[in-house]
Order: C-alpha cells, then structure tokens, then sequence
C-alpha cells in the first residue's frame, strides 16, 4: 500500500498543471438589476447577423420592427427601466435598417445602413430624439443592392466604409458640403459574394474581411490591394477580428462538421491557420469582441446565453481560457460601451449590451475584475483610445496613417486635459503679448482673466446652442412647451428633466476642478515671484 501510494505520489508529482498568473483570471459577469436594463423595446426580427445596438457614454441605438420603413431607437443611457411604445425614433429609411454604429468622435452623429440600398448618417439632438427624425444629416447612394453592414474608420474623420449584397465595399468621405453623396472615394471590388463582417487594425491602415465565399481577406484599407488571402477547407470563418496590434487574426465559423469553432492567425501568413479550436456544437453565430487594453477576447453566441472569455498572449499556444458567463436569456446581438464609458470605480473592464428578443429587453451586463480597494486600478486601465480623431478624412485620403489619440481613464484627468489643451491654443497669443515684465506676471494676470470669464469664452462652443434656445425647459422652448397630458408624457419629462439635472451636475462639477487648478496656478506663480523678490 506505501509503496504503491507513494509510486502515485511520485507520479502525480511529474504532471503538473501549468497554472499562469493573471490579474484576469477571475473576471466575472454582473448582469444589471432589473430597474437599470431597458423594458418594453421591439426588437428587431430581423435574421441578419450583426449586432443590432449601438452604444457610447450618452446614448444607446437599438434597431426596432416596425411597419412600412425601417427604424431605430436612440435612447439615453440612462433612460433605463419601462421604454414608452410612442417614443420618438430616426425612421427616415424606407426599407428595414440592417446596422447602426456611432461616430466614434462625435457622441451625436449615428450611421445606419438599410435594406433600401442607402447609408444615412443623423445628427442626434444634444437631450436625445424628442421628436421622430426623419431627415439625415447626410445620404450616401452608392450600392446598387440592401446594405448590409457599415463601419467608421478607428482614427480618421468622417470616414465610413459600407458593405452590401452587390458585394461591393464602399469608402465615404462625408467631409464634403453636399447632403447627398452619390461617389464613393474608392469602391473595393476583389469579393465573390456577400462581406459578412469588417474589421480595422489600430490605426485603421489594414481592413480584414470575411466572406460567404469562405475567404478571409486582408487588405490594404485606403487602396483596397489584397494583402493576404486564406482559404481554409476546415474552417468556413464568419466573422473576423483583427487584434490590435498583435499581428494576429481571430475568426469565428464552422469547421467541416459544422461545430462552432473559433481560429486564429498570423497576419502576415494566412495560408495556414495558429490554431482551431472546436466549441460546441450549437448552430447560432459566434460574436467575436476584442479588448486591446487587457488583451482579452469574449466570445458570445448568438441564440444562447453564455459568453466565454480569454487571455490572448503572443507566444504558443496563444490563446489562455478564463472561464465562462452562463445565463438562461438568450442574445439576439450586443451592444459594446467604449472604454470611456465604464465605470473605473467598481473595476469595469468591459460592458455589453445584450438583445434579449423573447423578453423585449436589453440587459447591460458588466466584465468585472474583483478588487478590495475602491482607488483607481492604474494596471487594469492603461492608456486607451479617445473620442479625438488622429487625423482628418483629407490627410487620410493622402497616405498618412495614425495611431489613435489616447486619454487616461482616470477620473479628472479628462478636465485636466482639455484645460492643458486650451493652454496649447493661447499659448501663441500669450507668446506674442508678452511683455518685459517680470516673468509670471502676464501667466499670472491671464489665469486670473480665466477665472473671471472662463465661464463665458471656455464654454462658448458648449454654450452655444444652449444660447440659442433660450428660455428653455429641459431642451424645450418655453413658448411651445404644455402641461403633460398623458401619464407617458410626464414620465418622459421626468426622465428629460433627470437627465438636464445630470448633465448640469456634471458641467458644475468640471467648472469646480477649472476653478480648483486655476486657483492652485496662481498660488505657485505668487510662490515664484516671492522667491525671485527675495534674491
């Protein structure tokens, strides 16, 4: 018996799992409580595979089923609880809208795609859509059959690329005066069949595709030229994901026996797949989601509730499994919150928001890494990418590519930013005012100048809009707002009304951190001038 138990002892001794350290190793899913998901919205029934929700820090896009047209919801994202069934919506589609992403510079400007073969892009009301949109800002004609899915560049202006079932990829440059835009900037023509899904690298100078004629592409994303091309008998990849900066690809598909599967490559080879690995054998698609930040991947499967999640490192075998989210409600797509809208206090690295069909409902559902302190967590949050674009649409279109301007998610650091920029512009004109006095003097008198009329030149961009609709009333016009008549109507001023006060807090808020760095400025201007008297 010893000696037989200590052979085993001695056996178990040489195998040893291979455990690695990783501050994501016990991430987990933190559904919403019922008051903070969204009740009552109509769900798209439309069988195409993409997300059908869009969402940034203000607003949340979600496209809805309805008769004659297509349409799509924009509510705020703290509008939660029951959605009113007359709430205003962007309808200015003819046919069943397909797709919708948000500017990612702009918090206020939308693009949809439809099956009436345009793309709009709206212009969304600083209090959210009070009223139904009809007209877009702009309409871009161009696709000869529906247009089934569209992206916005990671790092220029106003560049949009659309995809539809004349199988052509179309480049937009909405930089230009004409509302309707009938010439695309460049028209992609390598596809067989219809694009299923577009990916950008960081700074958006390579586009990956997939598509139903089972090829991954990897191109040239100002030109169009082909790159890479994989064609991979055992594994028909529907949606494809560049990793950041990698330098690899992940798509997810079927493989010959038609098992989920997911499959990663090396960007600069794609005759031959890193690896493939099987996941079920359900027959719904599987999303793919990517964090550059933690290096994390989140799979979730259309039709079922669960979302895997992994590490993603660059040495074998490349792809670490960190355990798994389980839930009973099924997603229809999801929505994913850009890193700027998380919430660093409670540790949030990653927030979706999931379509559930069969209850009407959006369920915000948080990634949580589990930590004692309540500080800001500096090794979850690295420096990520912000809503300033790199470079302009025309420097785009001349051959120059950027990476992403980032910004700290630290709270404040926002304020202090944009305070730091404001100095850059004026800091010219100071530079040409200066006079010969002692130095400090000019700095000194230009904060106390700030301090007095910050609120009127700081603001005046901000402001003015706000001016222009003076006396208002939770974004109304006085002169046209009337008492509520239906209880719906009361709720929905009342949500308004939460919102302006929101919004208000937020701006005092900021203008308290100014006033508080300001005020600190001149304390060490003062401090220097006492000690240059001394000597």
């Amino acid at each position: 018996f010893w000696e037989g138990n200590g052979s085993l002892s001695r056996a178990s001794m040489t195998w040893r799992p291979q455990y690695r350290s990783s501050k994501f190793r016990h991430v987990f899913g933190k559904a919403a409580t019922k008051e903070s998901c969204y009740d009552g919205v109509p769900i798209t029934r439309s069988v195409q595979d993409n997300n059908f929700c869009a969402v940034n820090p203000r607003f949340l896009a979600v496209i809805t089923e309805c008769a004659g047209g297509g349409a799509f919801l924009v509510l705020s994202i703290h509008h939660t609880g029951k959605v009113d069934p007359h709430t205003p919506r962007v309808s200015g589609h003819k046919g069943n809208v397909l797709d919708v992403k948000w500017n990612p510079f702009s918090d206020y400007c939308i693009a949809s795609c439809s099956e009436d073969t345009t793309v709009k892009v709206w212009e969304i009301p600083p209090h959210g859509v009070l009223k139904n949109l009809t007209v877009p800002w702009k309409e871009l004609q161009g696709h000869s059959r529906r247009v089934g899915l569209i992206e916005w560049h990671p790092t220029a202006n106003n560049i949009l690329f659309s995809t539809a079932y004349d199988y052509q990829v179309m480049i937009w440059n909405l930089d230009c005066p004409e509302q309707v835009i009938k010439n695309p900037v460049r028209t992609i023509s390598h596809h067989t069949d219809v694009v299923l899904s577009m990916s950008f690298n960081t700074d958006g100078s390579l586009l990956a595709t997939t598509c139903k004629d089972r090829k991954v592409r990897l191109m040239d994303s100002r030109s169009g030229n082909i790159l890479q091309e994989a064609n991979n008998k055992t594994h028909k990849a529907s949606k494809v994901l560049i990793l950041g900066n990698m330098k690899m690809l992940l798509t997810t598909g079927t493989s010959r026996w038609n098992d989920r599967q997911i499959a990663l490559w090396d960007q600069d080879d794609l005759s031959v797949s890193l690896l493939q690995e099987n996941l079920d054998g359900s027959s719904g698609n599987l999303f793919p989601f990517y964090d550059p930040d933690t290096h994390m991947l989140y799979i979730a499967g259309k039709g079922d509730g669960n979302i895997r999640y992994y590490e993603i490192s660059s040495e074998k075998p490349y792809i670490h499994y960190l355990t798994e989210y389980r839930s009973n409600l099924p997603q229809k797509g999801m929505g994913v919150m850009p890193k700027r809208g998380l919430d660093v206090s409670s540790c949030e690295v990653f927030r979706f928001y999931k379509l559930v069909t069969i209850k009407s409902l959006i369920e915000p559902l948080s990634m949580i890494v589990p930590r004692r302190s309540e500080s800001y967590q500096e090794d979850i949050y690295p420096m990520t990418a912000g809503n300033r674009p790199a470079l302009t649409a025309e420097e785009w279109l001349s051959g120059i590519d950027k990476g992403p301007v980032l910004m700290s998610l630290k709270p404040g650091s926002q304020v202090a930013e944009s305070y730091s920029e404001m100095n850059k512009e004026r800091g010219n004109l100071l530079d040409s005012r200066r006079s010969q006095s002692r130095p400090g003097m000019q700095q000194l008198a230009y904060i106390q100048d700030q301090l007095g009329t910050k609120d009127g030149k700081e603001d005046g961009s901000r402001t003015a809009d706000d001016r222009s609709r003076t006396p208002i009333s939770n974004g109304e016009d006085l002169a046209l707002c009337s008492p509520p008549r239906t209880e719906n109507e009361l709720l929905l001023k009342f949500h308004k009304q939460q919102e302006e006060i929101r919004r208000l807090r937020e701006l005092v808020h900021q203008r308290d951190v100014r006033v508080k760095q300001l005020e600190l400025e001149i304390k060490n201007i003062k401090n220097s001038q006492a000690q240059s008297s001394d000597f």
